[in-house]
């Protein structure tokens, strides 16, 4: 059994639920000179491309994904994640989910020009409607874009936090039985409110710390889920996002918490150390499958 896949038992047997389960998504990201080993090479696709939050959900379900600046689909989590310069004018090559989204409502097909990182940067394609730029709707002619106008979206897209510089080589996503184990750097959590607060208590029975949450529109998975936790290195919570409800198909019902590794140790210790003061399994709802 995995380190990863013990902690998490801790963390539900001490719930109490019979049969529960929590999406767990498992990250590790290399970068500069630290590049995925062999036995991780074989996990990056080569005959399509997804986004962060489609290769989020299906580690979870146990299909480990390794992206790259190849195969990645969006190139705002390219972006990100630091696979790509922000600030670059050519747009990355090749067929991306997100972008191929774009090309079809535009019904411009091969002379369709997808953006470059720079105009995701420059606030160009979250506010299309405003920057006269209908190529990058996703919704057709009537699409408002995700922000009024550019400036707000420069406001937005500059609290995305991003890794630089873009020297990361992949960032891979698996699941918690992947048998050659590999320290993450962050765990992905796919809650429910109900689920949420008892992580919290747990957190909290240890360090007495507060949990706060930063959380935008967009770039959700890719930036507040990862990233951010990666550079804080702090547990931040955040709801999905557009991509992650239409492209991904995240349940409804669900929000995200991005958890450093150290501090998923803290909570699987807190749950356990904690559970007969907070009896999970009596608080309305704990078992969904009752509901």
């Amino acid at each position: 059994m995995t380190e990863i896949k013990s902690l998490y038992n801790d963390i539900i047997n001490s719930m109490g639920v019979k049969d529960l389960e929590i999406p767990l998504t498992a990250v590790k990201i290399f970068r500069d000179k630290n590049y995925p080993p062999e036995n991780i090479k074989k996990y990056i696709l080569g005959n399509l491309t997804l986004t962060s939050c489609q290769a989020a959900k299906q580690a979870a379900l146990g299909d480990n994904v390794c992206l790259n600046r190849d195969n990645i689909g969006c190139i705002a989590a390219a972006i990100t994640f630091g696979l790509v310069d922000s600030n670059q004018k050519e747009p990355m090559t090749g067929s991306r989910v997100y972008t191929d989204i774009m090309k079809d409502q535009s019904g411009k097909d091969n002379k369709f020009k997808a953006p470059s990182p720079k105009d995701f940067t420059d606030g160009l394609v979250y506010a299309c409607k405003d920057a006269g730029k209908p190529d990058f709707a996703l919704f057709g002619s009537d699409d408002s874009g995700r922000y009024k106008d550019v400036e707000t979206a420069k406001k937005a897209i500059k609290d995305m936090l991003k890794l630089e510089p873009a020297n990361t080589n992949a960032v891979f996503f698996y699941n918690k039985d992947l048998k050659d184990f590999i320290e993450p750097d962050i765990i992905v959590l796919s809650v429910r409110p109900v689920e949420l607060i008892r992580l919290i208590q747990a957190f909290q029975y240890i360090t007495g710390e507060r949990v706060t949450s930063s959380m935008g529109g967009i770039r959700v998975v890719n930036s507040d889920l990862i990233v951010r936790p990666f550079l804080e290195q702090k547990i931040n919570i955040s709801s999905y996002c557009l991509g992650a409800r239409l492209i991904g198909q995240y349940d409804a019902n669900r929000l995200g918490m991005g958890i450093p590794y150290n501090d998923f140790k803290v909570i699987a210790r807190g749950m356990v150390e904690s559970k007969t003061g907070f009896p999970f399994h009596l608080y309305p709802g704990s078992d969904e499958s009752a509901i």
